[in-house]
């Protein structure tokens, strides 16, 4: 089993509500790439996108301070 440290993913984030949102939204990107690939894996997309969210594989757009 994979064990997240939430708090060394949320380092640096201003929003845990953005972060959430990040995950998912890669998360279903992977999905529907992998559908459509055909590609059968173990790993789940959701663990996927937060190791790349880990790597800066990928970066989070979050609001502005004022927009919070």
């Amino acid at each position: 089993m994979h064990k997240i440290d939430v708090d060394e993913l949320f380092a640096g984030k201003q929003s845990k509500y953005a972060l959430v949102v990040g995950v998912s939204k890669r998360a279903r990107q992977i999905t529907s790439q992998f559908e459509n690939d055909g590609t059968v894996t173990e790993e789940k997309p959701v663990l996927i996108a937060i190791e790349e969210i880990e790597n800066h594989d990928i970066n989070l757009l979050e609001p502005d301070e004022n927009e919070l």
